[in-house]
């Protein structure tokens, strides 16, 4: 990208596909193999915040691996000790030097900002119970990818940053605890809520329009991943 070697992806495997964990990082570790040292994950997201909307920018600073805490992880089973350590450590494991790299190059129309990715396995999307529970852990966009990539890279040693497009807001209000369908006192049933369902085409769409801009930053964070001090 630009005058930086960068070895680019297109597509990638996802659970919900019917890959194993195991198979969904062969990507990653091959990458790894061949000489990269620092992986930049992007995917599409839902907003589980009124601040995130569509076409904004997540840059991830941790994440809430659900399928991993489910025993769906590409680090379970036999531990390649040429890989890394039977046990990795998580803690920053997207690069605080990248995130705020990213943070500083950012298009201001993505109106980037810091905060926790939760990855689910996909692929219906999520119903507005789920939705609540995922804000209350403490996320602030869901997807079906990133969480198990980017455990396999900080198992390689690999320095990891991950961007999250929003093309989606997650359906559900965050102070809303009660039922849509729940009768008020006064006997009349409450509003319905004004999101309306989001489909995989609207999600498309939303991603192609911001994609201009994320390119954009991609294009400017490449040459300066390898500049010594730089991050």
């Amino acid at each position: 990208l630009g005058s930086a070697p960068c070895a680019v992806l297109q597509g990638r495997f996802h659970l919900y596909e019917g890959y194993s964990p195991a198979q969904v990082v062969v990507p990653v570790r091959a990458l790894a193999l061949v000489g990269v040292h620092t992986l930049v994950l992007t995917n599409a997201a839902g907003s589980l915040r009124p601040h995130l909307g569509p076409g904004h920018l997540l840059v991830i600073r941790d994440h809430i691996d659900l399928p991993g805490l489910a025993g769906r992880s590409p680090l379970v089973g036999p531990n390649d000790e040429r890989f890394g350590p039977r046990f990795p450590v998580m803690t920053d494991a997207y690069d605080p030097a990248l995130r705020r790299l990213a943070l500083t190059l950012a298009p201001k129309e993505l109106q980037a900002r810091p905060g926790v990715y939760v990855g689910v396995g996909g692929p219906s999307y999520e119903t507005p119970a789920e939705c609540r529970l995922l804000r209350r852990l403490g996320a602030d966009a869901v997807g079906m990818s990133t969480v198990s990539e980017a455990s396999a890279a900080r198992h390689l040693g690999l320095r990891v940053l991950g961007l999250s497009l929003i093309t989606n807001s997650a359906p559900g209000d965050e102070d809303d605890d009660a039922d849509n369908d729940d009768v008020t006192a006064g006997g009349a049933g409450a509003e319905p809520h004004p999101d309306t369902p989001t489909g995989h085409e609207e999600v498309l769409a939303a991603a192609q329009e911001g994609a201009r801009h994320l390119r954009a930053l991609l294009l400017a964070l490449a040459p300066k991943l390898d500049e010594p001090g730089r991050c």
